[in-house]
């Protein structure tokens, strides 16, 4: 077969290391751009065209929202892959109402990275359960949902506080002992901080605090 050609957009060089470690270990995958903005990647696009793109949606200058709807609109067969750290419905349904191929998050592992890219090229689409679930959504309720990258998030002294051991790694318990808090409050002030910032985890946590200069 010939090499699906890949791009890649993500205003995080590390991130897009990491991504093209991932593709290059395939051989049936091409490395074959990179950008750190959308408007870069729009850019490069015209002169090279990419089979599938893995697009980060928070960037500068350009974000990948607009980004995914300026390529589609001139490059309908090009494949776009959302993969960000923002676990919400509300993105889910608009990116995939403009053009969008599927949507991963960041901490997906690197082998649905790969299938995720081989079943945008090959059927047009790939649906995880983020996507499925999202879609299931928005079919009962019939919401028309508008997305929001939650930029001025407001946190306490405390909830920072919170943030930042748990992006040392520490446990509930051991903030809890450092902080003078009961795990059970530590925990709670977790789950504020996921519903805040709209993620789904604690690695969506750390990929937001790392993203946004909180660590």
């Amino acid at each position: 077969m010939n090499k699906i050609k890949v791009a890649i957009a993500d205003d995080s060089a590390i991130f897009r290391e990491g991504l093209k470690v991932t593709i290059q270990q395939d051989e049936n995958l091409d490395m074959m751009l990179e950008a750190g903005d959308g408007e870069e990647l729009v850019a490069k696009v015209e002169k090279l065209r990419p089979d599938v793109i893995l697009m980060d949606l928070k960037m500068p200058i350009l974000d990948g929202v607009e980004a995914t709807k300026i390529i589609k609109t001139k490059f309908p067969a090009i494949r776009i892959l959302a993969v960000t750290m923002y676990d919400d419905e509300k993105f889910i349904i608009h990116l995939m109402e403009n053009g969008a191929n599927g949507y991963l998050l960041k901490n997906a592992h690197p082998e649905e990275m790969r299938r995720a890219i081989y079943a945008a090229h090959e059927n047009g689409y790939y649906f995880n359960d983020v996507v499925s679930k999202a879609l299931l959504k928005k079919l009962v309720t019939g919401q028309n949902m508008k997305p929001s990258f939650n930029s001025h998030i407001e946190f306490t002294d405390r909830e920072l506080e919170v943030l930042r051991l748990i992006c040392d790694g520490q446990t509930a318990a051991e903030i809890g002992s450092k902080i003078f808090l009961s795990p059970r409050s530590v925990e709670g002030i977790r789950q504020r901080l996921i519903e805040k910032i709209g993620v789904r985890n604690t690695a969506g946590l750390v990929l937001y605090a790392a993203k946004n200069g909180l660590i």
